[in-house]
């Protein structure tokens, strides 16, 4: 190679050097992986609301409104209820900060995998409670488990998502509509888009579980299981196979 072809190469390095990497994302931060989460959280919010106490234990904010109203009006007793759900709340959020250092010393699955399989296992025991138990078991069960979910799917794909509920995804709806709108911004809207899928997602959980209380009671919540069993399968084998020698790195948001 002449000199002329050298300082030609040389340069077309440095440009690929200065070229931003496309960031490589962990499979736990796939937008799809998230959207199955989101439809598995609508099937449990429509689980509990139909047949569970009529409550929504995705979220706390309700819990904390009717704490509220119940106290206001001299119901004491019914108030300080409602600290049982938002403590189960608490306590998820607070074991799924500190359970996933310890957890990569069994170096065999990352900890997002270890908590979809807990969940599987908590929402088939759920399946098999008669619905003449008392409704606070599943409620708090459900509590529990979403605050961890919550606390641990932060984003998809560098996108900060939430798995549980739906607030936020709606606000992210309606401001990458209006950055388009504003400023033709198509990143934003694509963006917002993203959002939009996860909300369609929540609501096609709900409606098939919805449908399925009618018919199977309360084994309707295995519709969420078994999307919680796929998801776990498709963790699983990315932490034994091509994920492996990633299970110390720590997903965007952490």
């Amino acid at each position: 190679m002449n000199v002329e072809g050298k300082r030609v190469l040389e340069e077309r390095q440095v440009l690929e050097k200065k070229q931003p990497k496309e960031t490589e994302y962990l499979t736990c931060e796939k937008q799809w992986i998230y959207i199955l989460l989101m439809m598995a959280a609508g099937g449990m919010g429509a689980y509990t609301y139909i047949l569970r106490g009529g409550v929504f234990c995705n979220a706390q904010t309700a819990n904390f409104v009717m704490m509220a109203v119940e106290l206001g009006q001299g119901n004491w007793m019914k108030g300080f209820y409602f600290l049982i759900p938002v403590f189960a709340y608490f306590v998820g959020a607070v074991l799924s900060e500190m359970l996933p250092n310890p957890v990569k010393r069994f170096g065999l699955f990352r900890w997002d995998t270890y908590l979809i399989g807990f969940e599987v296992l908590v929402l088939l025991a759920i399946g098999f409670l008669p619905l003449s138990l008392p409704d606070q078991i599943v409620q708090v069960s459900i509590n529990f488990i979403a605050s961890m979910q919550y606390n641990t799917f932060r984003q998809a794909e560098g996108i900060p998502m939430a798995t549980t509920f739906c607030t936020n995804h709606l606000r992210q709806i309606g401001i990458g509509l209006a950055q388009y709108l504003h400023k033709k911004d198509e990143r934003k809207l694509e963006r917002g888009g993203k959002h939009l899928e996860m909300l369609g997602s929540f609501v096609a959980g709900g409606v098939v579980v919805s449908l399925l209380c009618n018919l199977v009671e309360e084994r309707a919540i295995w519709f969420s299981m078994g999307i919680m069993a796929f998801v776990f399968c498709v963790l699983a084998h990315a932490d034994l196979a091509y994920e492996h020698d990633k299970l110390k790195e720590k997903p965007h948001g952490h």
